[in-house]
């Protein structure tokens, strides 16, 4: 089968792969759609960031080179010998965090945490095979390119919730790429009536306007933080820093109101020089989020369902599995006006 496969930094492949034979608590997956994530990007530019080289994934048992792309929906295929809340047929999401399984679910996703399509091979391919417990199936009414946006949705609502977002609040988001602008939907989504987008490119803040900012700031051209408190005197009750680079991490702190809370959602390439002193300064909480509960993940469907949450807005692309290095990588590296690129690999709706 064909698949893009990571070898290296700038050296991911399209390639004819074999399928391993699948095991008897999975399901075989033929992908329909699939996306691209920032942390696919951060692997093809300077990676290996999450891709095990030299010693085997705990949990998947498999080394790079391997087949990448963690955001994917499609139509189960096969199923295992113990599979049997599945059949052939189901349309599904995959949901590729891959932990113990042996902890509360807001413990447990921090617990071991492989992830299919960055420690073992994913969904840039015809088809995967996915354990059985990491399948969601897709609502009727949402279409398998829908799917393929579950993923990156529930990042964003998870973080959200994490930070406590709540009706009437005020929210900063630092970096308007794609997990940005789906924090802008979820924020919208938890109640939030002002929501800041801060960024350097006036397209993609355009963009953030179109899904519900009510305010964006290019922090080239304006002192971001004198901007926000402009909007907010006091100070957002809540920030995000979906940007990943110090600026943009000391800004959303001083933008935060005393007790508010600074989420992180980005992840950083490398480490940054800072001084906890501006937290004790300002009273600021800073937060983390990675990914989700499978509760969260569940929930995220279920609001795309029923109309609450929209990310379809995101999708500035479409192209084709043979088109992934040339109009996926390359072009998310060097055009700023992309947001989400889906790759189509059935095309089925």
């Amino acid at each position: 089968m064909k698949a893009a496969v990571w070898h290296g930094v700038k050296d991911i492949r399209v390639e004819e792969v074999e399928l391993r034979a699948l095991r008897e608590e999975e399901v075989k997956v033929k992908v329909a759609w699939a996306g691209i994530c920032g942390s696919d990007l951060h692997e093809y530019e300077e990676g290996p960031v999450f891709v095990p080289v030299n010693e085997k994934a705990e949990l998947t048992g498999e080394v790079a080179p391997l087949t990448m792309g963690h955001e994917f929906a499609g139509i189960i295929e096969e199923v295992g010998s113990k599979v049997t809340d599945f059949k052939a047929g189901d349309r599904v999401v995959i949901n590729p965090t891959l932990t113990y399984r042996n902890k509360h679910e807001e413990v447990d996703r921090y617990d071991g945490f492989n992830f299919i399509g960055l420690h073992g091979n994913g969904g840039f391919a015809e088809y995967v095979n996915v354990p059985v417990t990491n399948i969601h199936r897709l609502a009727d009414n949402l279409t398998l390119q829908d799917g393929a946006l579950v993923e990156p949705m529930a990042v964003a609502v998870q973080a959200v919730k994490d930070a406590g977002v709540t009706l009437g609040d005020s929210v900063a988001v630092f970096g308007a790429g794609p997990i940005g602008l789906l924090t802008v939907i979820a924020a919208k989504a938890s109640g939030a009536s002002k929501v800041i987008v801060l960024d350097l490119s006036d397209d993609r803040l355009e963009k953030a306007k179109e899904l519900g900012a009510t305010h964006a700031i290019n922090s080239g051209k304006e002192n971001p933080v004198q901007a926000v408190r402009a909007i907010v005197a006091d100070g957002v009750d809540v920030s995000f820093e979906v940007a990943g680079v110090a600026p943009t991490f000391k800004q959303a702190i001083d933008v935060t109101k005393p007790r508010g809370n600074m989420m992180i959602v980005s992840i950083f390439a490398r480490p940054i020089e800072w001084n906890p002193m501006q937290l004790t300064n300002t009273g600021v909480n800073v937060l983390s989020s990675i990914v989700y509960t499978p509760s969260i993940f569940q929930r995220t469907i279920d609001a795309m369902s029923a109309g609450q949450l929209n990310p379809q807005g995101i999708i500035t692309s479409q192209i084709d599995l043979d088109e992934i290095v040339e109009k996926g990588f390359k072009t998310l590296t060097n055009d700023k006006t992309q947001s989400k690129i889906l790759v189509e690999i059935s095309g089925e709706k």
